[in-house]
């Protein structure tokens, strides 16, 4: 991977990033200054997850079908751009709901098949150890300068402006993608292997079932925790520092990510990182004084940053060639898509019925499944 690809993939992800950024945290208030409800906001947003289930998997069989996995992107980046321009000319809230719907489902793609694609370079190059973390800590310092930055616009002078923030980063993002590049396949790589065959692999099961647990428990986390610490009585900046601080720790694993793959095995990383969840969300729901809150933050370097990487990895394990769109794509699937939306149901089901607190005792349980289901797992 020459210097000026690597560059086009840190972008890629910055830019990338840099719209989840703006959506996840801004969209419920923009849907709000339109006049939608509660319930109008919550079906809107639940596209965000809904869309994960189904869409990445589908994305990912076709690139791999058409051995094309940049040539997807590129389209679904450009039907993105259109796609979203139209919120500028959509006013009923079912258009808005197809809208939401239909522009996710596009951007699913996008994410999976950029890993795949960074990850397939820089096997080629035996550079995933060494590189891959200081080109995905762009992804979080985009998401931390949209927030910031996107914040402090909608501040003073509203958050009606928030469509054009949108429409100018999935462009940019676009004219990234046609920049990107990774190595063809061997012939060797192309030999038909069935996927259904490799789904049997009782380890596979067991890693996707780990990897289900872990997002289930942060998406406690990432739907609650400002709510949490709001009843707590936190500032709104208060608790933007904290939030702050876990997105840096992530960035500072991935720039020295290295050190720790060459020194420890992908499995007990990735065993460290569930016994380090459950001690994070047990402290946060139990002991949630300012100290152990900030100390439960850092560990998100550890709960997030280096538990993507590992299993970023292992996944190569079973996934490469023509099925590595679609193994990426399923880990996407079966987390984010799955687990996100189960987890967050769940603990809404906690908050509501049972205690706050409890929301995060739920996150620290998942994540002692999710290690329970990783010491099952076996690799070479």
């Amino acid at each position: 991977m020459t210097g000026l690809v690597r560059l086009a993939f840190a972008a890629f992800f910055f830019f990338y990033f840099a719209y989840i950024g703006l959506m996840s945290p801004y969209s419920s208030l923009y849907f709000a200054s339109r006049g939608m409800g509660p319930i109008e906001i919550a079906a809107l947003m639940s596209m965000f997850q809904i869309t994960r289930i189904m869409g990445p998997f589908a994305w990912g069989w076709l690139a791999d079908v058409r051995r094309d996995r940049l040539g997807i992107m590129r389209m679904t980046a450009v039907a993105a751009c259109f796609i979203f321009s139209a919120i500028f000319f959509l006013e009923d809230y079912i258009a808005l709901l197809i809208w939401m719907f239909l522009l996710n489902t596009v951007i699913s793609s996008l994410m999976p098949l950029g890993e795949a694609a960074t990850v397939h370079a820089l096997h080629r190059d035996n550079g995933f150890d060494q590189r891959y973390g200081r080109l995905r800590l762009w992804g979080s310092i985009g998401f931390i300068t949209m927030v910031m930055g996107a914040g402090a616009w909608f501040e003073a002078f509203g958050i009606q402006s928030l469509p054009w923030f949108g429409l100018a980063a999935l462009i940019v993002m676009t004219g990234l993608t046609m920049l990107l590049r990774e190595p063809k396949m061997e012939v060797v790589e192309q030999a038909v292997i069935k996927f259904s065959v490799v789904l049997k692999n009782r380890y596979l099961q067991w890693f996707l079932s780990a990897n289900f647990w872990m997002i289930f428990a942060h998406a406690c986390f990432y739907v609650f925790y400002s709510l949490y610490l709001d009843r707590m009585g936190y500032s709104k900046a208060e608790i933007g520092l904290l939030w702050m601080l876990g997105v840096l720790a992530e960035v500072i694993f991935f720039f020295y990510q290295s050190h720790f793959f060459a020194r420890f095995s992908t499995k007990h990383i990735l065993i460290a990182t569930y016994l380090i969840a459950v001690l994070r969300f047990a402290l946060m729901a139990y002991w949630p004084n300012v100290i152990v809150l900030v100390v439960a933050q850092l560990m998100h370097a550890a709960t997030f940053g280096a538990h993507h990487s590992a299993s970023i990895k292992m996944l190569q394990t079973w996934f490469t060639g023509p099925l590595q769109a679609r193994g990426q794509a399923l880990y996407t699937t079966v987390s984010y898509g799955i687990g996100g939306t189960v987890g967050g149901l769940c603990a809404g089901w906690v908050w509501e019925h049972w205690a706050p607190d409890h929301v995060f005792g739920l996150a620290a349980l998942a994540s002692f499944l999710g290690y329970i289901c990783m010491q099952r797992v076996k690799v070479k």
